[in-house]
């Protein structure tokens, strides 16, 4: 898989989050690892900060639930408009978390 079309899958897999769920990066690295040949939640990070904008990226969390630097308070309101279980300022990954079922 070449750098741009993995870059398309995690956008496909970010777009495929239900409403009212989240994956953290770590989970769409693993996620994709074995079709990719790539695992880095890093990885996963920089695509989601660089094309992220189109899709519903406010549904990608790190594992501890905390949201994504600098656009807490936008993510917390669309996170609570969408139901998604909060603990304090983090997404409850253990309630929220989706996986895929390819």
């Amino acid at each position: 898989m070449t750098p741009q079309e993995y870059v398309e899958e995690v956008l496909k897999l970010v777009e495929s989050i239900p409403e009212g769920r989240v994956m953290s990066y770590g989970a769409i690295a693993d996620a994709l690892a074995e079709r990719s040949g790539r695992n880095s939640a890093r990885q996963v990070g920089t695509i989601m900060a660089r094309h992220g904008g189109g899709v519903p990226w406010h549904r990608v969390v790190n594992s501890t639930g905390r949201m994504p630097p600098g656009h807490e308070q936008e993510t917390r309101q669309r996170l609570l408009s969408e139901g998604v279980p909060l603990r304090g300022e983090r997404v409850d990954i253990k309630r929220a978390s989706w996986q895929p079922d390819f």
